[in-house]
């Protein structure tokens, strides 16, 4: 049976457990505090000490995939803690890690792909720039996933305009690139069906947008008005300097790659499916 192992059971990670779960995998996952989650086998792990008899727990997995992100001072927990052990196993064929493509930095509106160089502007991206590089050092079967910014049922624009919380800040000709979680897991899924050890990945759809036309379309769906309009500079008077971050890039991100190695058909190609499917998704819970 394949066996996969998650460090890091947050979001994306949860949807593709849950995802190979269904599929008759096998699945062992770590938690900063453990519940009971049905047919998943959580382990505690907080970054900080070893999993205990890590070896014997990990013989039989064949996949590993790690989700946990980098602290921008201490770098990587699960590299730094259990990268030897990893190499060690028996029998694993395939290691995806979650990174970001916060790892390019800016391109001043311009596209990039996977062979662009990468500048991080952050302190957060840059930790993730040496994380990737520090797996790609070993001898493991590593893929890296570079992913845009993460949407789906319960973390979505839908939440925020909820909440409150969304804000409409114009500035034109800044771009941003999304995925669907389902997405993620769907090209997870399409890597291990086709593995290439070494290869980088974006993860997004085909369609980079300025934010506030993404969420004139959330509001839409809700029927709900939209926030007041700011400026980006009024606005940015009132970020912390991790939103600010969010705003200091501004790029294009290709996605050919995956569609080209990988044959991978997105579910949800642009804003408008993939909220839409959101919206729906939430009106059954209601």
């Amino acid at each position: 049976m394949n066996t996969l192992f998650i460090f890091g059971m947050g979001f994306s990670a949860g949807h593709f457990a849950h995802r190979m779960k269904a599929k008759g995998w096998n699945i062992i996952a770590t938690s900063r505090e453990p519940v009971a989650v049905e047919g998943i086998d959580l382990i505690a792990f907080d970054g900080t000490k070893p999993i205990t008899d890590f070896p014997e727990r990990l013989k039989d997995v064949t996949h590993v995939l790690h989700s946990i992100p980098p602290h921008k001072e201490t770098g990587d927990c699960v590299f730094n803690l259990h990268a030897r052990d990893l190499e060690k196993l028996p029998n694993l064929k395939w290691m995806g890690y979650l990174s970001t493509t916060g790892v390019y930095g800016t391109a001043d509106g311009a596209t990039v792909n996977e062979d662009s160089p990468r500048h991080p502007t952050s302190a957060r991206a840059r930790a993730r720039k040496q994380a990737e590089d520090n797996w790609l050092s070993t001898r493991l079967p590593l893929h890296i996933f570079r992913l845009a910014g993460i949407y789906g049922p319960t973390r979505s624009l839908f939440d925020s305009i909820a909440k409150g919380r969304a804000k409409a800040i114009d500035k034109p000709g800044h771009a941003f690139s999304r995925i669907h979680v389902e997405d993620i897991a769907g090209v997870l899924e399409a890597s291990i069906n086709k593995p290439h050890p070494g290869s980088v990945y974006n993860l997004c759809d085909d369609e980079p947008l300025e934010p506030l036309a993404v969420l004139k379309t959330a509001c839409a769906l809700m029927g709900v008005d939209m926030p007041p309009i700011q400026s980006f500079d009024e606005a940015a008077k009132e970020m912390t300097p991790m939103a600010l971050t969010f705003w200091n890039d501004n790029k294009r991100v290709d996605n050919s790659k995956i569609k080209t190695e990988l044959g991978y058909d997105l579910q949800y190609p642009d804003h408008r499916s993939g909220l839409e499917a959101v919206w729906a998704e939430m009106q059954k819970n209601v």
